[in-house]
């Protein structure tokens, strides 16, 4: 038992050291002015895949795109993770198929309660 959690600790330190250790190596790069530092115009402009900007470049987007993105994951998850229970099916028997119902119902809320706050419409 003590073993798994050793190893646990051990993902956890390269978790974190990653990113901690890219951030301090970033930090120690502008304090010894190692990062280039000569700005010009060009180098400032807003890159959009090699196409000139046309018009403003910080516009404001619909959110309703965010919300009807994270209600597509969150019922395509929904097959990710019946598919496992549709597998194992003689193994759970009725418990696992109280399980899934139970888990479908608690989609279907959710799936309600979008519908009734009008998030798959596009008005």
């Amino acid at each position: 038992m003590l073993e798994q959690y050793g190893r646990i600790g051990i993902l956890l330190f390269f978790a974190l050291a990653f990113p901690v250790g890219a951030l301090l190596l970033s930090y120690a790069l502008g304090i010894l002015r190692l990062r280039p530092q000569n700005p010009n115009p060009v180098k400032e402009e807003t890159y959009e895949c090699g196409v000139e900007t046309e018009g403003e470049t910080w516009v404001r987007f619909n959110p309703r795109y965010y919300m009807f993105a994270l209600l597509f994951v969150v019922f395509d998850v929904e097959v990710i993770f019946l598919y496992p229970w549709a597998v194992a099916f003689r193994q759970v028997k009725f418990f696992g198929l109280i399980e899934a119902l139970l888990f479908v119902l608690i989609l279907l809320v959710g799936y309600v309660y979008a519908w009734r706050k009008r998030a798959l419409e596009w008005r």
